[in-house]
């Protein structure tokens, strides 16, 4: 069973590793809700407590369909989901940002009925709205805490400033942001901003969107997926951070294990109160990723990676619509 740790200061308890549940309804290919559902059993089933969604994803159905999943095991689950991203029926590729009280306060009760609960473990800001002072963004979220709504309350792709500015007005306990070998900017700012804090790190996208793992054929990938539209998987940007994922693999196979598991451990040796939420819609990528959790790295190890470097590319393809 994976281990526990304390996620921030305010008494919130996850698994060492989450699992990230976009991927299951959209941005990834195809959908297999029945694998799915299964893979978020076979999760709880390995003591992975963590479940990441939002309503953006699908929209909507993703937090449908892990409301479905956990139904009759909520116990046994800490369920985070996110507000802010609007997107636009008429355009899918569109996006908007809101974080204003009444937005807010419905958001929640939309995502309460999607996921069919009483009650949010982790919820978060999934961008700052940069037209909505943060003071009442997240004084609404505090509404939302004292109504019993939500227990802990999360941003995500915020700057330091906000974020101390909204700690100033109720207590964040995480912080979510990507975070991976090739993708290091938090180590700049953002993890010492949050340790001083006492704001636990939840590290998305801790395998390059499923780069590091070495079996992505970005020529391969379905119509869809939104990969194929990011700068660090288009031309020169994709020869050089190819090295890196090839470092990865040679590193792995010296230690016997897969290049997955080996970025999952890199993440979790960045310190304490940092839990990565690799994404995957089946089961055995989960296993293989859950096997991580018990994975310790050398010195040397570590030292190889770090000098793997880091990635090309802008991390989207708009990057205007981060941060904050």
């Amino acid at each position: 069973m994976i281990e526990t740790i304390a996620l921030g200061s305010q008494g919130l308890v996850v698994s060492r590793q989450g699992l990230g549940c976009m991927g299951m309804s959209e941005f990834y290919g195809s959908r297999d809700d029945e694998e799915s559902a299964a893979t978020i059993h076979r999760a709880l089933d390995l003591g992975i407590s963590l479940l990441d969604t939002a309503d953006i994803y699908g929209p909507f159905i993703n937090e449908e369909l892990v409301g479905q999943a956990i139904a009759g095991r909520r116990d046994e689950v800490v369920l985070a989901t996110k507000f802010g991203i609007v997107r636009d029926p008429a355009n899918p590729a569109a996006r908007g940002v809101n974080g204003r009280p009444e937005y807010v306060r419905q958001s929640c009760d939309a995502s309460l009925r999607r996921l069919g609960t009483d009650h949010i473990d982790l919820y978060y800001q999934h961008r700052v709205d940069p037209d909505t002072p943060i003071e009442e963004t997240v004084g609404a979220m505090a509404e939302l805490v004292a109504a019993g709504k939500v227990r802990y309350l999360g941003l995500s792709e915020a700057s330091p400033q906000t974020i101390r500015r909204a700690h100033a007005v109720h207590p964040i306990s995480a912080l979510q942001t990507e975070y991976s070998i090739w993708a290091r900017q938090p180590e700049a700012e953002l993890l010492p901003a949050v340790r001083e804090l006492g704001i636990g790190f939840v590290a998305y996208s801790p395998l390059g969107r499923g780069f590091l793992t070495g079996t992505v054929d970005v020529g391969a990938l379905a119509p869809g997926d939104f990969r194929r539209g990011q700068p660090r998987f288009q031309g020169e940007n994709l020869d050089v951070n190819q090295a890196i994922v090839d470092r990865i693999r040679q590193l792995a196979a010296a230690r016997d294990v897969t290049p997955a598991q080996l970025a999952l451990a890199w993440v979790a040796a960045q310190g304490t109160g940092i839990v990565p939420i690799p994404g995957t819609k089946r089961r055995r990528y989960l296993e293989e990723n859950a096997a991580a959790a018990g994975l310790a790295l050398t010195g040397a190890e570590l030292g190889a990676l770090a000098e793997a470097g880091t990635a090309r590319g802008d991390r989207y393809a708009d990057m205007s619509r981060i941060g904050g």
